[in-house]
């Protein structure tokens, strides 16, 4: 005769029947804890997109609101310079209601403007002051080891397009705009010797003014 309680029978807690058995909806059971954590998570969405080998760095965000009824209203704006580390780069701006979706753009505006930067080694070809604007930036090539002498959005831009030495200096607006479009001005005036002999039908030595070793 069963237990009137039904606390000792087959269908109580240690039973095949009851909460702890295989039949059961407790932890122990097949549909408990352990059924769920057999089953494993399929892959994330972002791991399934494509790695890009570009390099992103944020130069400036800005923040602006409006008044409007019921309170002010946010957007963001961002400068963002995308290079690939190899001697290309690019600089875009975005703007956006949210800081991420302002960064993004910006990165996809800065993809479809890089350019090749001439280089000499580590280092660029020769000196050159860029303007835009009230912005002047120097960019002066430097020695191997010296590494990239430079600051804001002149340092991100030469950072992501590889380049390893250099001098740099702001003589003009500090202004974040002007100074990486001045940056960007400057990168597209520089031509290596080879490019300058091409241009003028002579031969690297006599760009140098070495004519004698030129026709020998």
């Amino acid at each position: 005769m069963a237990d009137p309680r039904g606390q000792g029978g087959q269908g109580g807690p240690g039973g095949p029947g009851g909460p702890g058995g295989p039949g059961g909806g407790g932890r122990g059971g097949q549909r408990g804890r352990g059924g769920r954590d057999n089953r494993g998570r399929g892959p994330r969405r972002d791991r399934d997109k494509p790695q890009s080998d570009l390099l992103e760095q944020v130069i400036h965000i800005n923040r602006s609101s409006k008044v409007v009824k019921g309170g002010r209203r946010f957007s963001f704006s961002a400068i963002v310079a995308v290079g690939d580390g190899k001697g290309k780069a690019g600089v875009g701006l975005g703007k956006a209601n949210e800081i991420a979706d302002a960064i993004r753009k910006a990165g996809e505006a800065a993809k479809k403007n890089m350019v090749k930067i001439p280089m000499t080694g580590g280092t660029i070809p020769h000196q050159v002051i860029g303007r835009f604007g009230a912005g002047r930036v120097l960019l002066k090539p430097a020695a191997p080891g010296t590494g990239v002498i430079a600051a804001g959005g002149v340092r991100a831009i030469l950072t992501v397009a590889g380049v390893n030495d250099i001098l740099t200096k702001q003589l003009g607006s500090n202004n974040p705009h002007n100074v990486v479009k001045a940056t960007m001005v400057g990168i597209k005036s520089l031509r290596t010797v080879e490019q300058v002999a091409a241009r003028r039908g002579l031969k690297v030595p006599e760009v140098y003014g070495l004519r004698g070793q030129a026709k020998e």
